[in-house]
């Protein structure tokens, strides 16, 4: 049966729309690129550990939270063992770039309100807290806003949910799960195309803590209230890595699929002589002595996606590194994603505009945390590759509504891109040659291209030196 992608964008992230006997183009990842700094995190309650970011976009408001923490004092660094309790804060822009941090006057500290924190040790002891805004239009306006956090409890661990009218003050309500441990950044959200809402836990498998190899879980619930069983989910490999957070949220410009940005957990057995070498040696031997693994574990970031939440495709490739030395990284936390994307104007004046996320520096580091932008095209996490030989894709059969094909993609400049849609009585569309790169560019047929639109079609492209990333129909 004939898929029907209507007028959706559809990205290049997976090969659910390929046929795969036919196609010779690879699908590739590929990465951001570093900005400018946004803020640092060096309030007298933030500190190195702040981390666990995500943002929305809420009427107009980019809204921001994060844990603000001094991570050195958790293993008695003197220089930060002071205050090392876990507080929930709050950020605002108007762009996604020029952020605040607004005076709340809810929490106390330091013997003052004047302060961006909206949760601390007097309602719990957090590890983690996760804001959304429910979309629900059943959603009744004092739980317009529902946050998850991991609680430790006199039974154990378990998932908690808090409500908020507008945002900012937040009510602890009822517990959601308590199968899997908690202990990082779960997410959640209502998904309007299964009305249901969804949240992404972590898990282990082959073990518990300390043994077993972590990964990510997923439970579903119709009224946020009754959730069902955790499960572990899929991917497109058999390679176990463990992934110590999610990064799930749903990708904004096609709200059929899903992004994940989760971190790899990468924990070397022993110390090597390349820990020597390695930068931040010092820092790294203190955490060592405190836990073996706080000094050999690092980590990075990859990529995933998935068009059913449970089934996933990731690239083994990191989709961020923790970069060149530089005596504050290559530790246990780096290449932490915020979640959430921010469309913004190009670096490069008049090119089309990019997707900026945030990224948090300077982990465990007895510094203040800094908040970097990176930039990456729209739709540009991954895409279909034709080299300087020639590849081609094809899709299977597919239905779509329109008399417009838009297309993302990038040729060098001997590079060309050729399109042909053909449908079930072998009528062809074709293409002019097309280079360049656009974000959207339309695609100029020799013909009607509403003539195929509502009936069984495949989609053949011939790629040269190019880079093809998403396609959609518009009726213009």
């Amino acid at each position: 049966m004939a898929i029907d992608i209507a007028s959706r964008l559809e990205p290049f992230w997976d090969d659910y729309l390929l046929d795969t006997q036919q196609t010779t183009a690879k699908l590739q990842k590929f990465s951001p690129v570093k900005r400018e700094k946004l803020f640092e995190c060096g309030e007298a309650w933030e500190g190195d550990g702040c981390d666990y970011f995500h943002m929305f976009h809420d009427d107009g408001l980019y809204r921001m939270y994060y844990v603000a923490w001094r991570m050195s004092g958790h293993i008695g660094n003197t220089a930060s063992a002071g205050d090392a309790q876990i507080r929930i804060c709050y950020a605002e822009s108007r762009d996604g770039i020029h952020w605040v941090k607004p005076d709340l006057g809810l929490r106390e500290c330091l013997g003052s309100k004047e302060n961006n924190i909206i949760l601390d040790k007097t309602d719990q002891k957090f590890d983690n807290f996760y804001v959304f805004k429910d979309t629900n239009p059943n959603c009744p306006p004092e739980a317009k806003y529902k946050a998850i956090t991991g609680d430790h409890g006199p039974f154990g661990k378990y998932l908690k949910a808090y409500y908020s009218p507008d945002g900012i003050r937040f009510t602890a309500r009822h517990m959601i799960s308590n199968s899997d441990f908690y202990d990082t950044l779960n997410t959640a959200f209502y998904d309007p195309e299964i009305q249901m809402y969804v949240a992404y836990v972590r898990g282990f498998h082959g073990g518990g803590f300390g043994d077993g190899v972590r990964d990510i879980r997923r439970l579903t619930s119709p009224d946020f209230v009754t959730w069902s069983e955790s499960k572990q989910i899929t991917f497109n490999d058999d390679l176990d890595i463990a992934l110590y957070t999610n990064g799930v949220s749903i990708y904004p410009r096609a709200p059929h699929i899903y992004t994940g940005f989760p971190k790899r957990y990468i924990e070397r057995k022993q110390w090597t002589k390349n820990y020597d070498r390695l930068c931040g040696k010092e820092k790294r031997l203190e955490r060592f002595q405190h836990n073996p693994r706080y000094g050999l574990t690092v980590t990075d970031c990859i990529f995933m996606s998935s068009r059913d939440g449970e089934n996933w495709t990731r690239y083994q490739d990191a989709f961020l590194r923790p970069g060149p030395e530089n005596g504050r990284n290559w530790v246990y936390g780096d290449c932490s994603v915020c979640v959430g994307f921010v469309e913004t104007p190009s670096a490069d004046r008049g090119a089309d505009n990019e997707l900026s996320m945030l990224v948090k520096e300077n982990h465990w580091q007895d510094i203040p945390a800094e908040v970097y932008r990176y930039t990456i095209r729209k739709d540009g996490f991954a895409g279909l590759h034709g080299d300087w030989q020639g590849k081609t894709a094809v899709t299977k059969e597919l239905v779509f509504s329109g008399d417009t094909m838009v297309i993302n993609f990038a040729t060098s400049a001997r590079g060309s891109l050729y399109v042909t849609v053909t449908d079930e009585d072998g009528n062809k569309l074709e293409s002019g040659e097309l280079f360049g790169d656009s974000t959207a560019r339309v695609v100029d047929f020799e013909g009607d291209l509403s003539a195929f639109s509502g009936k069984p079609v495949t989609i053949r492209f011939e790629m040269t030196e190019c880079d093809l990333f998403s396609m959609k129909f518009e009726r213009k």
